[in-house]
C-alpha cells in the first residue's frame, strides 16, 4: 500500500491546481475517473504554466485545459484509447494516442514510465473503513495510486459504489482530497442498429452456447448481438470483459448471466470499466455479482483462458483478403485504439473450447459513395490491430468464416465470399494478380 508523507488532508481545487509547475507529468485516469473541477481550477492558470503534460483515456466530457489553450502550447494530452471527443481533439492536433495492449498499461506505469508528478482522479466519498472507490472504472488507477509522487482524489456521488472494495484507494494512500461537483454519471446512448448490423450479429448469436463467458467489445455491432443471444434461449453464461455494456446487463436482468459454468469468479460479472445508461449505474450499486476488476486481470490472455468457452466478439472497420484486421484507424487519421482487441482474441482462442468473433459490416458510405470493407490491401497508412494469424472467425452480413488453418488462397477466396457480391469480381481479379489465388484455381467458392 501506498504512504503518503502525511495522511489525507482536504484542501480547495484552486490549492491543488496550484501544486503544478511548469513541465510536471499529470495523470487524470480514464472514463469516469477524469477530474473535472480540478480540470477547471487548472485551465484558469494557463497563463503561468508551460509544457504540462497530461495522460488520460476514453474521454466522456470536454477537458477545460484543451478549451484554454486551443493551440496546445501550454498544455499536452496524451491518451490511451479515443473517445469520440478525444478524436475530434485529435483531429484538430491537440490530443496524441499512445500505442498498447490495453491489459498491459499497469505495467508500463509500474516498470516503464516514470512515475507521475501528479495524479488527479475522481472517487467516491471515503467509507467508514476510509476507503475511496472508484466505481465503473478500475483499469489502471491502482498502479496509479502506488506510482504517483502526489495522489489526489476529486470526491463525487455521482457515479455508483462499485465491489470489491479493492476497487479503490485508502485514505492512508492518499494526500489530498478536493470536492467535486457530484455531476451524474455520463449517459451513453445505444445506437439503433440496421438490417445489416443484425444480420452479422445473428450469425455470431446462433453460435453461443449454454455456459458460455463473454466478451463484449467496443461499438454497436457487438453490442447488438447480446440482443440476438437473448432470443437463442441460452443460460448460464459468464461475463469476463473489458468493457461492460447496456447489452450484457440486458442478459443479466433476464437471468441469462448466471456465471455457474466459470472456472474462476464464479457467479460474477467480470470487467474493468462500464459506460451506458442510467440503468446500468443502478444495476451496478452495490451489487455483489457485479466485480469490477483492473485491467492486467480482465485482459491478459493468461487471465482470460482459465475460463473455459471464451466468446470474444469484436468488431473492425476493415479486413484484408489475408485476414488483417485494422479497428483503430482511418489511413493516417487514428479513430479509437487497439484497446483489449487482440489480448481477447488471443485469450478466448485459447481457452478451452473458446471462439473469437471479428465482425463488421461489408461496406460502408462516405459522401455518397460506397466503398468495401473487405479489401486486397487496407487503406495507406491503417494500423492493424489483429494480425491474420490471430484472427479465428470473421462475420458481416454474407456469412462467416473461420480463417485458421487457412492457406493465403483460402483465406482469400472465403474472404471474398463475406464481401458485398458487387465487388467480388473485382477482389477475385485483385486476388489473382496479387498472387495470394493460383490461377488453376476456379472462380468463385470460399
Amino acid at each position: 500500500m501506498r504512504t503518503p508523507a502525511k495522511a489525507a488532508r482536504k484542501i480547495t481545487a484552486q490549492e491543488a491546481a496550484a501544486l503544478v509547475k511548469s513541465g510536471m507529468w499529470l495523470d487524470y485516469g480514464g472514463s469516469f475517473g477524469q477530474p473535472d473541477v480540478f480540470d477547471r481550477a487548472l485551465a484558469e492558470r494557463v497563463n503561468d504554466l508551460t509544457d504540462v503534460k497530461i495522460r488520460n483515456c476514453f474521454t466522456l466530457a470536454p477537458r477545460a485545459v484543451i478549451a484554454a489553450d486551443p493551440t496546445g502550447a501550454r498544455f499536452q494530452v496524451f491518451n490511451w484509447h479515443f473517445s469520440p471527443y478525444d478524436r475530434a481533439m485529435a483531429d484538430a492536433g491537440l490530443t496524441h494516442y499512445i500505442p498498447l495492449n490495453l491489459g498491459e498499461t499497469p505495467d508500463y506505469y509500474r516498470r516503464l514510465i516514470d512515475p507521475p508528478d501528479i495524479v488527479i482522479i475522481k472517487g467516491r466519498p471515503p467509507d467508514a473503513d476510509g476507503w475511496v472507490n472508484f466505481g465503473p472504472t478500475s483499469v489502471w488507477v491502482r498502479a496509479l495510486v502506488e506510482r504517483a509522487k502526489v495522489l489526489i482524489v476529486e470526491v463525487t456521488r455521482g457515479f455508483p459504489h462499485v465491489f470489491p472494495q479493492t476497487n479503490g484507494a485508502h485514505l492512508s494512500e492518499i494526500d489530498y482530497l478536493i470536492e467535486g461537483d457530484d455531476a451524474p454519471a455520463f449517459i451513453m446512448s445505444r445506437p439503433t442498429p440496421t438490417d445489416i448490423d443484425r444480420a452479422v450479429a445473428r450469425r455470431i448469436a446462433e453460435d453461443v452456447r449454454d455456459g458460455d463467458c463473454l466478451q463484449i467489445g467496443v461499438g454497436g455491432m457487438p453490442d447488438i448481438v447480446c440482443g440476438l443471444i437473448a432470443e437463442q434461449g441460452v443460460k448460464d453464461l459468464g461475463v469476463h470483459t473489458e468493457l461492460l455494456t447496456d447489452g450484457v446487463i440486458d442478459l443479466y436482468k433476464a437471468g441469462l448471466v448466471t456465471g455457474a459454468r466459470k472456472q474462476i469468479d464464479v457467479g460474477k460479472v467480470v470487467f474493468t470499466f462500464a459506460v451506458g445508461s442510467k440503468g446500468l449505474y443502478d444495476t451496478l450499486a452495490d451489487n455483489p455479482d457485479m466485480h469490477c476488476a483492473p485491467v492486467e486481470y480482465t485482459n491478459l490472455p493468461e487471465v482470460i483462458q482459465r475460463n473455459d468457452n471464451v466468446v470474444s466478439i469484436n468488431s473492425t472497420t476493415q479486413i484484408d483478403l489475408q485476414g488483417q484486421c485494422a479497428s483503430e484507424s482511418d489511413g493516417h487519421r487514428h479513430i479509437s485504439g487497439t484497446g483489449g482487441q487482440l489480448q481477447f482474441v488471443r485469450g478466448a482462442y485459447a481457452s478451452k473450447g473458446g471462439r473469437s468473433f471479428i465482425c463488421l459490416p461489408s461496406t460502408y458510405e462516405r459522401h455518397g459513395v460506397r466503398k468495401s470493407r473487405v479489401v486486397l490491401d487496407l487503406t495507406q497508412g491503417n494500423m492493424v490491430t489483429t494480425p491474420r494469424s490471430d484472427v479465428m472467425y470473421v462475420a458481416t452480413e454474407y456469412g462467416m468464416v473461420n480463417l485458421k488453418g487457412k492457406s493465403v488462397a483460402e483465406r482469400a477466396r472465403a474472404l471474398i465470399g463475406l464481401a458485398h457480391p458487387d465487388y467480388r469480381d473485382d477482389l477475385d481479379r485483385q486476388a489473382r494478380e496479387a498472387g495470394y489465388i493460383p490461377r488453376f484455381m476456379p472462380v468463385g467458392g470460399g
